[in-house]
């Protein structure tokens, strides 16, 4: 069974990341939220206050299959500034493992040097912190080993988008058809 990781921090988009937990879990995809906080508690940008399954420092990310980072703001910025979360990044891209960030979040790949020569999406206005990616306007990018998605609108479309990668096609075109959502 894959086992993914979203990591939230004060300021998360919430429906950026909630949205995939939902869509994962309906489709027994192991995933943990893990706050990058002292806490369990995370406060998310329209002030939802979420309770994460985990505390970054508690988890041995071995068994990761993907990272994902959603959007918001200032979540975004305690993403890009949390080291741990920095060095595991690294390490899961050097190893080829699947990384997936939606709205601001694709610009932390982007400043860690993780996009270079890849095709990426984010949210208008963030492009120019894609470093060395070629910026696309489609609302979910896959290049390699990284997906990237631009923002809260696009939600659904991304979360399938990693569970077709996870799973397959037909488990994210089965859990579409379930929702009643349009999806090819």
């Amino acid at each position: 069974m894959a086992q993914a990781y979203i990591f939230l921090a004060d300021g998360f988009e919430e429906i950026e990341g909630l949205t995939v937990v939902d869509l994962f879990r309906r489709v027994d995809i192991a995933i943990s939220m893990v706050s990058i906080n002292k806490t369990n508690m995370v406060t998310g940008a329209h002030q939802i206050e979420i309770k994460a399954d985990r505390i970054f420092e508690e988890v041995d990310y071995n068994d990761g299959d993907i990272l994902i980072l959603p959007g918001g703001m200032p979540g975004t910025n305690h993403l890009m500034e949390h080291e741990g979360l920095d060095r595991l990044l690294k390490d899961f891209n050097s190893k080829g493992k699947l990384l997936a960030a939606i709205c601001a979040a694709p610009s932390v790949l982007g400043q860690k040097n993780i996009l270079s020569g890849k095709k990426a999406t984010c949210y208008p206005g963030f492009e120019e912190k894609l470093i060395g990616a070629q910026v696309v306007k489609d609302g979910v990018v896959e290049d390699g080993n990284v997906i990237t998605s631009k923002g809260m609108g696009t939600a659904i479309d991304f979360s399938l988008a990693l569970i077709k990668r996870l799973k397959g096609e037909d488990v994210a075109k089965k859990l579409a058809a379930s929702i009643q959502y349009n999806y090819y």
